[in-house]
């Protein structure tokens, strides 16, 4: 159900056209699709003297972990509310990673980018992506309760 007295739309407007501003500016200015998990994972596995790959995504991971600080200076964040236990949100995110690496990229490349350059594999994974987690919630909302 939609808390609609909670529901704030404008915010999550504002943050979809950063989202979408940032994946543009990347690959405008970089040539890179702002796919999270492969910046991320790259960063790991990337040696020193690549210097310039690992700046670039250095700098995209921070601004990630940065932005909810600046954004705190001009609200309130939400209060952060798991209704699952760290058991079941341990396995969640095991699963997310291994689909992110079978499925070849995650859902911001997949789903804000694949999808605005209209990439028929992104399609299908935004598809398999939006099935799976509605899948989830059902068999954990409704199966295992």
């Amino acid at each position: 159900m939609i808390d609609w007295h909670n529901f704030t739309p404008w915010p999550a407007f504002t943050g979809g056209l950063l989202i979408g501003l940032a994946a543009a500016v990347l690959i405008l200015f970089n040539g890179r699709i702002a796919g999270v998990s492969g910046i991320l994972l790259k960063l790991i596995k990337l040696t020193w003297p690549q210097r310039e790959e690992w700046l670039w995504r250095l700098l995209f991971i921070a601004g990630l972990v940065i932005s909810p600080l600046i954004f705190r200076l001009f609200a309130p964040l939400p209060a952060a509310q798991a209704d699952a236990g760290i058991w079941l949100l341990a396995i969640a995110g095991v699963l997310v990673g291994l689909g992110t690496s079978y499925g070849g990229g995650c859902t911001s490349g997949h789903g804000v980018c694949g999808l605005s350059r209209l990439s028929l594999r992104s399609l299908v994974a935004t598809l398999l992506f939006m099935a799976s987690g509605i899948a989830a919630v059902f068999i954990v909302r409704h199966l295992l309760n």
